[in-house]
């Protein structure tokens, strides 16, 4: 069956809408969560409120990958969004703390269906030639989100009761769903004996996130990184990965299958992606508080100076088709992380000249610009290296890696960002001038160990083969 025009826009607005839901989740919650803390009495759980979702996502973006190939992707986007609703539903009628963080891991395991399948459909649906455009209008449904998810939340909690945040979803969630069983086109999978589901690597990746969501979550906080809990679990985590490599070896039908690891024009972009999402934390976690803290901006006033990546970001990604199509996925991508890598030694400037709000605005796009540019010349590069029934797997991978970068980066940063805000600043009797050392300080260390990373991506980068821009595409109708 092909999916004509007016069909594919009615399907890309469903897209647009199961993404949505899953971009507003988390700022959402994250503003309303002092009224959940008071409501169920749940403070000292409050880090895994967010952790539960994110570790529900971040291991199962691969599953829904390996799921895509193998059942189709409708089925896939159908049953994550239906499964998002259920946990969103049941988040709303949580008892305790225990009941919301459980909920929210369902909720999580719904979400990570948007993760890597709607940017496998739009491979699906679109030309390289068009992807740029697309992946422009997903980003700017992120950016959307980070700017009203903090208002609608806040909203919500204040007027009316921290459990609407979750109902809301419900309108805009059953819409797509109808879209999606209405305009997704019926797939034409092949018969296969191989497609034995790998329940033994699927536990192995479960606790090895679990392990390494624990260990960022509990260490540096609750125990100290010295500590023997904290080095009983990194060895914990260290057998249970080895592990799991020699399990999905053997496999049948691996989730993450060898081939992915084996070839370096997919292998490489993963660890590059793992670089960005570690990166992307810096600004999102601590810009704000730096722009409260030493320039003695209000908390709207704070989160504006981040709207330059916001918009730099779509912006950018609406260029970066006609970048990798006259120069190469390669040299677009390297383009985009050479931009990122200036754009962070000029914040590390700015915060040692104290230099006005203004200039963190523009340094702050042009971080923007340099991840609009990466990151669909890496994904549309890896993505036109396979065919139909591989596209899911490799775009999950790449989701799977940028997600464990972004997790690893939240912990590392704070981590930073406290030891640095602490060391070598004099006690005073000025609180408020101690107060912004620590956190110029702070923030400084943060920015150039992302600089660090940025220049290991760029290295990776260097290293990846020239993949032409074009695709072996197979439309969505059929894998052959």
């Amino acid at each position: 069956m092909t999916i004509g025009s007016a069909g594919r826009h009615a399907l890309l607005a469903a897209l647009l809408l199961v993404m949505f839901l899953a971009a507003m989740d988390s700022s959402v919650t994250a503003t309303a969560a002092p009224q959940i803390m008071d409501d169920l009495n749940g403070g000292a759980a409050f880090s895994w409120l967010f952790a539960a979702y994110v570790l529900a996502v971040t291991v199962s973006v691969p599953l829904y990958g390996k799921l895509a190939d193998n059942h189709g992707r409708r089925l896939v986007l159908i049953g994550g969004t239906a499964l998002f609703l259920m946990g969103s539903v049941l988040c709303a009628i949580s008892w305790s703390m225990p009941s919301l963080i459980a909920f929210r891991f369902v909720q999580g395991l719904g979400a990570g269906a948007t993760q890597g399948t709607v940017q496998t459909v739009v491979g699906d649906l679109y030309e390289p030639r068009e992807r740029g455009r697309i992946q422009a209008v997903l980003a700017s449904v992120w950016s959307v989100a980070a700017v009203a998810g903090p208002a609608v939340g806040g909203a919500v909690a204040q007027y009316g009761n921290w459990r609407g945040i979750f109902l809301l979803n419900l309108a805009p969630g059953l819409v797509a769903v109808w879209l999606l069983v209405r305009r997704f086109p019926a797939e034409n999978i092949r018969a296969s004996t191989s497609k034995a589901a790998d329940w033994r690597g699927a536990l192995g990746l479960f606790l090895c996130c679990v392990t390494l969501m624990t260990l960022l979550v509990q260490v540096g906080t609750a125990w100290p990184w010295q500590s023997a809990p904290s080095g009983l679990l990194f060895a914990v985590l260290l057998v249970l990965i080895v592990a799991t490599v020699r399990t999905e070896r053997r496999a049948i039908e691996p989730i993450v299958p060898g081939w992915v690891w084996r070839r370096r024009e997919l292998a490489l972009p993963g660890v590059a992606l793992g670089c960005l999402g570690v990166i992307m934390t810096a600004p999102l976690l601590l810009l704000p508080a730096y722009a409260q803290s030493v320039m003695g901006l209000g908390p709207t006033a704070a989160a504006a100076v981040l709207a330059g990546m916001t918009f730099g970001w779509p912006a950018a990604a609406m260029f970066s088709s006609r970048l990798y199509l006259r120069v190469g996925f390669r040299d677009a991508a390297l383009t985009g992380g050479v931009t990122v890598a200036v754009a962070l030694a000029a914040t590390v400037s700015l915060i040692l000249s104290g230099a006005p709000a203004t200039l963190f605005v523009v340094a702050s796009a042009l971080l923007g610009i340099g991840l609009g540019l990466l990151q669909p010349a890496l994904l549309v590069g890896v993505q036109a290296t396979v065919a139909w029934d591989g596209r899911g797997v490799v775009t999950a991978n790449l989701m799977f890696c940028r997600e464990i970068g972004q997790s690893v980066g939240a912990a590392l940063f704070a981590a930073l960002f406290n030891a640095a805000g602490n060391h070598g600043i004099a006690v005073d009797t000025d609180c408020a001038a101690v107060c912004e050392a620590r956190v110029a300080a702070g923030l400084q260390h943060v920015y150039l160990a992302g600089g660090g990373f940025a220049v290991a991506m760029v290295l990776l980068l260097l290293m990846m083969p020239r993949i032409p821009p074009r695709s072996p595409m197979a439309r969505i109708e059929s894998r052959t």
